[in-house]
């Protein structure tokens, strides 16, 4: 049985998170956030799947401002479920969305400090000193609109979109990224704001574990235990976004660490409500997997046995209960038994007639995806994909087929297909080639961290990363 880090209770409108509460699932909407009966609809969605937060990005104060709009609709419809507006560079949009909604996501990376340009800059301290006083000047006010409001809010680290500021002092590191969440966390502590929950996320598992272990640390010797919201960004979609997701949260829940989770994947979002659910059912159990898998390690191998009633139930769990074991290196060869899934679970044929078992080469496949999403060992093409938002300019899940199909082959690549600009090139960091969204329609190929076409017409552009591509594995 896990043991659950005992954090403080944020309020979220009629919901807490942390403190004695289960731990929440949530979503992210896809709609454009100015379309109300769309961001109705799609909430409708995600909450009837089982959702217990909706957000929704709000690039601006228009909005923002339409979140009331939304609010009241759902309100009427008999929906309570709380808001949360998703805000990007833009602080007096933060200060909006904290009259209509019951919580609002907040990124240090971007919130006062200016967009990341991956530019080295020199501060003296004193000058360090006087970008922090720009943050508190900033952040007062906006928790102070929050504490007249009842609105909580996220602080959302994400580790493609830290600062140049950041960076410059600290690295590409675990370290820099706590110090990213910890500077606007002392302000919470000073101000009293106690509505405080946390992401800190990363499309690279072992990143995005080993930075919210380091987190947790860090606030337990400043004397805080504010809630966690897990997530792996840009997991990506189908059975590598799920085994990815499990790998990364699994990690964690198992560790009793995690007060609410989001599996993130480039799909419709109430896709991911199902697998967040699953992954929260199955904490117990794993907990015991994991314990018995890394007793049983021998020759550098992790053996597990595992049974479920379904083949996603059982991708899930395998992921999940030996995921943190390859995070830490505590091996790097996997070994799955499975004594009786059927090949097809929609035939699990009779005693006269016993369905086929599930072939050794799905356990083999299994086996090495759960391994490059713990970056052991890099078997396949690796997709960073985003899950979408109001931001997303294209039709992304038709442009990820499109790429995977063209690409499928190149073993060890990695490709990002990213929405937007705003974790675009830092989540791609150590991906060799970027797709990103740069405006309606249109398209920026990236080589590394390394623009090197903007504004492609988009009915051009998967040709011309193909062209890139090419291109590079032929010089």
């Amino acid at each position: 049985m896990s043991t659950r880090r005992i954090s403080t209770e944020a309020r979220v409108g009629n919901i807490g998170i942390g403190g004695c509460n289960p731990i929440r699932i949530q979503s992210m909407g896809t709609v454009d956030t100015n379309d109300t009966e769309g961001c109705v609809a799609q909430a409708k969605r995600i909450i009837d799947a089982g959702g217990e937060l909706v957000r929704f990005t709000t690039q601006g104060t228009r909005e923002a401002e339409n979140m009331k709009n939304i609010s009241a609709r759902l309100k009427a419809d008999g929906y309570d479920t709380p808001l949360v507006a998703d805000v990007h560079f833009t602080a007096h949009t933060a200060d909006v969305a904290a009259l209509y909604c019951e919580k609002v996501r907040i990124n240090p990376g971007n919130y006062v400090d200016p967009g990341r340009t991956f530019k080295h800059l020199e501060y003296t301290d004193e000058e360090y000193a006087a970008e922090l006083q720009k943050i508190e000047r900033q952040l007062v006010p906006f928790l102070n609109i929050c504490k007249e409001h009842h609105t909580a809010i996220r602080i959302g680290v994400n580790h493609g979109s830290l600062s140049d500021r950041i960076m410059s002092r600290y690295g590409d590191t675990p370290e820099g990224i706590v110090e990213s969440c910890m500077e606007f966390l002392r302000i919470c502590k000073r101000e009293q704001f106690n509505d405080v929950v946390i992401s800190i996320k990363a499309s690279n598992t072992t990143v995005m574990v080993t930075t919210v272990r380091l987190l947790v640390r860090t606030m337990d010797r400043e004397d805080m235990h504010y809630p966690l919201h897990l997530g792996v960004t840009e997991a990506g979609e189908g059975e590598d976004g799920r085994i990815k997701s499990a790998v990364g949260i699994g990690a964690l829940l198992t560790e009793g660490i995690g007060d609410t989770i989001r599996v993130s994947l480039s799909e419709e979002p109430e896709c991911e409500i199902p697998v967040a659910r699953k992954l929260v059912d199955m904490i117990d159990e794993c907990t015991r997997l994991r314990a018995e898998a890394e007793a049983g390690i021998k020759d550098d191998t992790v053996s597990i046995t595992l049974d479920a009633d379904d083949w996603e139930t059982f991708q899930l769990k395998a992921a999940m209960a030996v995921g943190a074991l390859f995070i830490d290196r505590k091996a790097t060869k996997l070994l799955i038994h499975c004594p009786d899934i059927p090949e097809n679970p929609e035939n699990p044929g009779t005693p006269e007639s016993p369905a086929p078992q599930l072939p050794s080469a799905k356990l083999v496949a299994l086996q090495d995806a759960i391994l490059q999403a713990a970056r052991i060992k890099f078997t396949k093409t690796e997709y960073i994909s985003c899950p979408g938002c109001g931001r997303t300019l294209y039709n992304l899940q038709e442009t990820i087929a499109r790429i995977k199909a063209a690409t499928k082959d190149m073993v060890g690549l990695k490709i990002g297909i990213m929405g937007c600009i705003v974790n675009g090139p830092g989540e791609m960091a150590d991906a060799d080639y970027g797709y990103v969204g740069a405006g309606r329609g249109k398209i920026s190929l990236y080589r590394a961290k390394e623009c090197v076409e903007k504004n492609i017409p988009e009915e051009e552009a998967v040709e011309k990363l193909l062209e890139l591509i090419r291109k590079d594995r032929q010089a």
